[in-house]
């Protein structure tokens, strides 16, 4: 099946990164260091961008949180990291910005929650000068609009309405609504203020996939604003990949959304990466990008009783992403490759023909030899107990005789 075409939205420039009017679809992530450990904040940065995070966001909470902002820029520009910051701010951002202009000044972007940027009659005043400092320092926004803290000036207002009806809506429907006006208004208002459709990005996220799902649609429908995608709070390990994947992959399918973060609950003493990769894979798996050589594996089965393909293709496919940062401008196209390493004969040749580069492993009982397929034709046969380490050496010098600059 394919894709129905992206919708072209309005197109926002976050540092140098273009978002919306039809640019690909871009790798989002989010730091769980302490802003104001300037040092921890800055490691996780370059972390986050080396595993291909194109805009990285962080938490700007507190007045030693702000302080800390400015030198993160700048130690970041000096180790030649240019990666897009956004601020998240809950509550007293609008003190914040105005108290640390240098922070207002470094950051790319400033994210509001509606929901939290101000309750009762100061709601309006505090938006309008978070809005304010946007304009002064010609900054986009991201108006976040977020299940767990909506606003509820906007839900109370359409429960009042809903009452009113002859047939009331369930409580399901005035919800998704809420959400969606909560981030309409906001950006209307927000525009009267003065800040252009080219500097405003919009979300709505919630953790129930088919609520998600049937809200970014409608907002859609309304809107040609930017849309960040995300299923937050998406919980952890598989549960919250599979998650993930099937709200995005739904919504992207169907052209909808520019910009994508994975809000996976990190397992204790995983890396906060993992959430790039799975943006990554999802948006590969799914044709939209390409970011690094995928490897094809099969699952094995009563043929494959050892591991020994199981331990190759994961030291594969780790070798090729460790190595995408050098090869990025080194091998350009090498994002495209596929590579395949097979457990037995059922699958492996025909599997191993297919991909750029391939092995076919001898399952059990099978001859001891790994024949090696380049472009569909077998070009050698391996043997002993060097196999892994002879494929890679075979898949590098495929890579630099294909996708070098010289060639």
């Amino acid at each position: 099946m394919s894709s129905r075409p992206r919708k072209i939205t309005q197109q926002v420039l976050i540092g140098d990164i273009k978002v919306g009017g039809g640019a690909p679809i871009v790798v989002q992530s989010m730091t769980n260091t302490d802003t104001a450990d300037v040092s921890s904040t800055v490691n996780q940065v370059m972390e986050l961008s080396r595993a291909g995070s194109e805009i990285v966001r962080i938490t700007v909470n507190t007045e030693e949180a702000a302080k800390a902002v400015a030198e993160i820029r700048n130690q970041l520009d000096q180790k030649g990291f240019t990666v897009p910051l956004v601020g998240d701010f809950h509550f007293n951002g609008h003190k914040l910005l105005e108290k640390y202009p240098d922070c207002a000044q470094a950051l790319d972007k400033y994210r509001i929650n509606p929901g939290n940027v101000g309750r009762g009659k100061s709601r309006d005043p505090q938006f309008q000068q978070m809005i304010e400092f946007a304009c002064q320092y010609n900054k986009p926004v991201r108006i976040g609009v977020n299940g767990g803290s909506l606003d509820q000036a906007v839900l109370t207002r359409l429960l009042d309405e809903n009452r009113e009806k002859p047939e009331p809506l369930p409580l399901s429907a005035i919800t998704r609504e809420a959400i969606i006006l909560s981030a309409l208004e906001s950006a209307a208002k927000a525009e009267e203020i003065g800040l252009g459709r080219d500097k405003i990005i919009l979300s709505c996220k919630i953790s129930n996939v088919q609520e998600l799902i049937n809200i970014y649609q409608d907002l859609s429908d309304r809107c040609d604003y930017s849309l960040h995608l995300g299923l937050t709070e998406a919980g952890m390990g598989s549960k919250g990949i599979v998650s993930s994947a099937a709200a995005l992959s739904v919504l992207m399918q169907q052209g909808i959304g520019d910009t994508i973060r994975i809000s996976l609950t990190p397992e204790p003493g995983t890396a906060r990466t993992q959430e790039v990769v799975v943006a990554q894979e999802i948006l590969q798996t799914m044709g939209f990008r390409s970011f690094t050589p995928m490897v094809i594996s099969c699952p094995g089965c009563g043929r494959t009783t050892s591991d020994y393909f199981q331990r190759l293709a994961m030291d594969i496919q780790s070798y090729l992403r460790i190595s995408m940062p050098t090869w990025k401008k080194k091998y350009p196209g090498v994002e495209e490759m596929e590579v395949a390493v097979m457990g037995c004969v059922v699958n492996g040749p025909g599997e191993s023909k297919s991909a750029n580069i391939g092995i076919s492993l001898p399952g059990t009982g099978e001859t001891p030899v790994a024949p090696v397929y380049e472009d569909g034709e077998k070009t050698v046969t391996l043997k002993g107990d060097h196999i892994a380490e002879e494929f890679q050496a075979i898949v590098e010098r495929y890579i630099e005789s294909h996708y070098g600059t010289s060639n």
